[in-house]
């Protein structure tokens, strides 16, 4: 009898992005960048529910953001799988530089002549900041290297935050610059999914899932 090929989901190389739980400063709408603020109570709530469900995973590694809002988050699933967190400062937060600490209304009222600039420009560095692209490109860079051990159906978990998360993984994934606002931003505590699929003789990452609350599932679809 001639054997059937296995699943497209069960010879995968999955990385799963997650976002770390809320802080006092997401609920009052100011801008964290890479200040280093804790989660609060409904942060530690939701990364304790998330975790729940990406332990199914069995992740083979936790790389997180060093910044303690994402290892925060990171190791509640430490908890549960006993894989040690790694962190890497090239996860943290895109640098907002002088919107840091403040809500948008304030950044408007400080700073009108630079958030002209920002939002009008093409990747424009708010003073004391850096551009989308300089933060995707370090975030996509530990991505790669994750990818040269990566099992399969042994995810790696990259914990991080949600602007830099965005702009890595389109990075990553090889989505020209103008199309990076297309993508919507990460909910505290939601992830996306990366896989490797093969395409005939090449293999190349795509974006599976974004900005998630459930599990991955294969794809049942014409379209795979």
């Amino acid at each position: 009898m001639e054997r059937l090929p296995e699943s497209r989901s069960s010879l995968s190389r999955q990385i799963i992005l997650w976002r770390h739980g809320q802080t006092g400063w997401n609920a009052a709408g100011r801008v964290q960048g890479q200040s280093d603020v804790p989660l609060d109570d409904t942060g530690i709530a939701q990364a304790s529910a998330a975790a729940a469900r990406l332990a199914t995973l069995k992740p083979a590694r936790i790389v997180s953001s060093d910044l303690s809002r994402a290892t925060a988050t990171a190791q509640t699933l430490s908890n549960l799988t006993n894989v040690s967190v790694e962190t890497d400062i090239r996860l943290r937060e895109m640098a907002f530089g002088l919107r840091e600490g403040l809500t948008s209304h304030e950044a408007w009222q400080a700073y009108p002549q630079e958030m002209r600039a920002w939002v009008t420009g093409d990747d424009i560095r708010m003073p004391g900041g850096e551009t989308y692209s300089e933060a995707g490109k370090r975030f996509a860079e530990v991505l790669s290297e994750l990818t040269t051990d990566l099992q399969q159906d042994r995810p790696a978990v990259v914990v991080a935050h949600g602007a830099v998360l965005r702009v890595g993984a389109c990075t990553f994934v090889g989505i020209p610059q103008e199309h990076w606002r297309s993508f919507g931003g990460f909910n505290n505590c939601a992830w996306s999914v990366l896989e490797e699929s093969r395409f005939g003789d090449r293999k190349i990452w795509r974006i599976t899932e974004w900005n998630a609350g459930t599990l991955p599932e294969p794809v049942l679809s014409d379209d795979t």
